[in-house]
């Protein structure tokens, strides 16, 4: 499903129902390639936040090492939040942010220099990460998430967040 950054689609899962519970398939290179969305998933993560109000993000990895993300929570419930850092694109600037939930099973994909982050709305919150490149920390890039040039809308301020993820710059124009 498109949101109005240019790109950035909320992914739903197609549940097949029945006495079992459900099976849904979370991803399909041959749909993804149709639509004209990135398949080379090449590494896949897990960060579990167990308070309510932890904030992660915002972070990107910059060319060449840019990298296409889908994330999903797998457990608990976050705002997960995108950022475009694209100058050409028409959203440039612009924030999106979806609920993510273990039980509404959505997905955010995230391309190539889009900032993401996100603050968890409850406990014990988990969230899985599929990149289309390696993580490369000399490439690893972030900024502030109360950066007034974005002005995100965070439902309440974070209570949990790392020290480097505290002290990001705000965003000047263009990656460095």
């Amino acid at each position: 499903m498109p949101t109005p950054l240019e790109g950035v689609l909320v992914l739903e899962l197609e549940h097949l129902r029945d006495e079992r519970g459900f099976f849904a398939r979370t991803f399909d290179a041959h749909q993804f390639r149709e639509r004209g969305l990135a398949t080379n998933i090449v590494q896949q993560s897990v960060s579990f936040n167990p308070r309510k109000g932890t904030l992660r993000g915002m972070h990107l990895q910059r060319h060449p090492y840019g990298e296409t993300r889908i994330v999903r929570c797998t457990r608990g419930a976050l705002l997960d939040v995108v950022v475009d850092l694209r100058p050409a694109s028409p959203t440039y600037k612009q924030w999106f942010g979806a609920e993510l939930t273990a039980e509404n099973g959505k997905s955010l994909y995230i391309p190539v220099d889009c900032a993401h982050g996100f603050l968890t709305l409850e406990d014990n919150t988990e969230v899985l990460y599929e990149m289309t490149q390696e993580f490369t920390p000399t490439s690893f890039f972030g900024v502030r998430w109360d950066d007034r040039a974005f002005s995100i809308a965070w439902p309440f301020a974070p209570t949990v967040i790392s020290q480097r993820d505290a002290t990001f710059r705000d965003y000047v124009d263009g990656l460095p």
